[in-house]
């Protein structure tokens, strides 16, 4: 009995503690303020943190070190954060590969060990040959955060060009590779940036902006923005000017050509929805370019030549978007041909493999369904994927076999080989992955009703036989924003969550591109709340079908997504335990003064455009809309940002977070930011920059819950030693 007792009073002095540290009171870091503000309309908003945009200013740099001494001292209180990171790197420590792709004669493909900072480049002379590594990226710097932003391989298989990315910024540096001897030439393209590679004869198109002032390489707007040619063993000084558009400096282009090099298109873009299309015939000499269309309407995606005729992935005239054919010769719309109509489902991509072949790839309720065509439009067949998930498309017009990647929520990424005449899948590649049985867990779609009786799909990944009684802690997720669909893909990282008995939802809310261009219209501008309004919905379905409750929630997004967590915590605090708004876009009134900002105005509309325009946005803006007291609680909110983020200047973070911890300094859940160093919006981050960040969300969530989690720390504990 006297062991019962004991045993009861340790069980509750350790719960103690636990509770104790986690509702701490933290002092936080009191940052300046100035008399700064704007005058919107007749409405004065104050800005009193408008000096973080500085970048360069030296109480910045103090009030950083202070947030993230701050943040990395409550992090380090959690006992299980160092098991938390070992299990993550067990999870993520298994190879995985790209699927190969064909190219002036050659095969390539990228390949991770496991826990490699960076993919390898390899090249193969055919299928079956022994791989040499081509580029191996991880030699570029020792701490992994120099990665590669674009490659590209000529025509004739002689060049590899890449553009690398330093410590996360969207800034690149354009090199080129001689593939047979493995070394670089002296080329050397600096200040190019929202850029691709397309190689022409012996040298290749690119886009790059005017070189920035110093010490505004990341925050000063991106404007002027002109494509070039290079050619290879010249000075980039030399270049020639190709196209650009002096009386709209906010334009940005890229540029893409026709497999047989005869047809140069350039596509003009001044936001991130619609987009001018010119196209030049290369082999008429100094043939001029012709305008396609002529305002920025509509989306046109180049995909090829094929008969003579320029094929174009587009939503004029169908929301669900098209395949249509041009005549260069009679460009006018009068004269486009439908080739593949619109459907129900949404159009995302085509391919061109075996000279005439169309491979469509569309999106059915946020999964892909792929049909194959003649060059005239005529379906050949459906292409029965082994499981519903994602699949991506690797083809060339000049070959009758491919590769698909099929990838879901508990499918890690596997190569099939593809017979493009008859539509073989054969299995190519498939990951080994240790430590997890993937049989254990299950994902279900529900359509949920949002506030306007509008159905909204949703995804719920869970271990089997998990109990519907409210307590289970989940984690949901949600984007909502320039038309990108959120769908099943695979991430190890995320098995930590399930395999502690943790449920994993995605939203696929309004914004997005899961039903079209209507989908994504009615998430933006002024219908920009109804992104918040499903995500909301969203979560009271888990609530309300007892998959979770309150006290168990976590939510996060990234980007136009820490813009949805900023907002929909300002809406209901009481809905949600903890949040991670991440790298996003917390002062919508000033989001376009920023790099590269204005051109997401399609989506979110300008403040300064009306007063109707300033109203909506100012109305639920994260940065203007904290309202917290004693009756009305926010959770625990970790804010993640990085320094070099030059797509979301980490200044919206920043003055977010400032505002945050003045207006809510008595909050009883933590208010914290975390900064990381030498990396920029998310891509092309280090492996072991993603284990740490992924271990203090989890560290973060779990102390903040309540709980602690028991699987993962045996299977660190048992295993590290092989670490």
């Amino acid at each position: 009995m006297r062991r019962l007792i004991f045993f009861l009073i340790i069980i509750f002095v350790a719960f103690s503690c636990q509770r104790k540290t986690t509702k701490m009171k933290l002092n936080y870091p009191v940052a300046k303020k100035v008399d700064s503000s704007t005058n919107f309309f007749g409405t004065i908003v104050k800005d009193p943190y408008r000096w973080m945009e500085n970048e360069n200013d030296p109480d910045l740099r103090k009030w950083i070190e202070a947030e993230n001494q701050l943040t990395q001292k409550y992090l380090s209180q959690i006992p299980y954060r160092k098991d938390l990171f070992l299990r993550l790197k067990q999870l993520y420590n298994y190879e995985r590969q790209s699927a190969p792709w064909f190219k002036g004669g050659k095969f390539f493909f990228f390949k991770n060990n496991g826990l490699q900072n960076q993919s390898v480049l390899y090249v193969m002379d055919s299928l079956g040959a022994k791989p040499e590594i081509l580029l191996d990226p991880n030699k570029l710097s020792k701490d992994g955060t120099v990665a590669l932003s674009t490659i590209a391989v000529s025509h004739d298989g002689r060049y590899l060009g890449y553009a690398v990315s330093r410590a996360g910024s969207d800034w690149q540096e354009i090199f080129v590779r001689d593939i047979d001897s493995k070394l670089d030439l002296p080329d050397h393209i600096n200040w190019a940036k929202f850029t691709g590679i397309t190689w022409y004869k012996d040298g290749f198109f690119y886009s790059r902006y005017p070189q920035p002032q110093k010490g505004q390489e990341l925050t000063a707007q991106n404007l002027n923005q002109k494509v070039y040619y290079h050619k290879i063993g010249t000075p980039q000084q030399d270049d020639q000017l190709i196209f650009d558009n002096p009386r709209q400096p906010e334009n940005g282009f890229s540029t893409s050509i026709s497999s047989d090099e005869r047809f140069l298109i350039v596509s003009e873009w001044h936001g991130t929805s619609g987009n001018r299309i010119y196209f030049k015939d290369l082999s008429q000499g100094n043939s001029k370019f012709v305008q396609l269309n002529q305002d920025f309407k509509y989306d046109f995606w180049f995909v090829d030549e094929i008969n003579g005729k320029l094929l174009f992935i587009t939503n004029y005239k169908a929301p669900n978007y098209k395949l249509i054919a041009v005549d260069p010769q009679n460009p006018k719309p009068q004269n486009w041909t439908d080739l593949l109509p619109e459907r129900d489902y949404v159009l995302k991509s085509v391919s061109i493999a075996d000279k005439d072949k169309i491979i469509a790839k569309y999106l059915k309720d946020v999964v892909s369904y792929i049909d194959v065509f003649d060059a005239n439009g005529q379906k050949l067949y459906h292409l029965q994927l082994p499981a519903p998930g994602t699949a991506e498309i690797s083809v060339s017009p000049y070959l009758a076999i491919g590769f698909l990647t099929l990838t879901s929520y508990t499918y890690p990424g596997t190569i099939f080989k593809f017979d493009v005449r008859t539509g073989k899948l054969e299995k190519y590649w498939q990951p080994r992955i240790n430590g997890i049985n993937l049989d254990d867990y299950e994902t279900k779609q529900v359509f949920y009703k949002s506030f306007d009786g509008t159905p909204v799909p949703m995804f719920i990944v869970y271990k089997k036989g998990i109990k519907l009684n409210g307590k289970n802690p989940t984690w949901l997720y949600g984007y909502g924003g320039f038309n990108i669909s959120l769908t099943p893909y695979f991430s190890s990282v995320r098995m930590l969550w399930l395999e502690n008995g943790g449920i994993f939802a995605v939203a696929n809310i309004r914004g997005g591109g899961e039903y079209g261009e209507k989908w994504h219209q009615a998430g933006t501008k002024l219908h920009k709340k109804n992104v918040f309004r499903d995500f909301i919905a969203a979560a009271q379905y888990l609530i309300d079908k007892k998959y979770t409750s309150p006290d168990y929630l976590v939510i996060q997004g990234a980007s136009n997504g820490g813009l949805l967590i900023g907002a929909v915590v300002n809406m209901r605090p009481d809905l949600f335990k903890v949040a991670f708004p991440e790298v996003g876009v917390m002062d919508m009134l000033r989001y376009y003064k920023f790099t590269i900002g204005r051109a997401w105005a399609s989506d979110y509309g300008l403040p300064t455009e009306s007063k109707q325009m300033f109203e909506y946005i100012y109305s639920y803006s994260p940065l203007h809309n904290i309202r917290c007291d004693s009756s009305r609680v926010y959770p625990a909110i970790m804010v993640m940002t990085a320094d070099h983020d030059d797509r979301v200047v980490p200044a919206h973070s920043f003055k977010y977070i400032a505002t945050l911890q003045e207006k809510c300094k008595n909050n009883p859940n933590p208010l914290l930011i975390r900064i990381e160093t030498k990396a920029g919006h998310g891509a092309g981050k280090p492996t072991d920059k993603i284990l740490q960040e992924w271990a203090d969300r989890y560290a973060f969530a779990y102390w903040n819950l309540g709980i602690t989690p028991k699987v993962s720390i045996k299977l660190a504990h048992k295993n590290s030693k092989n670490q």
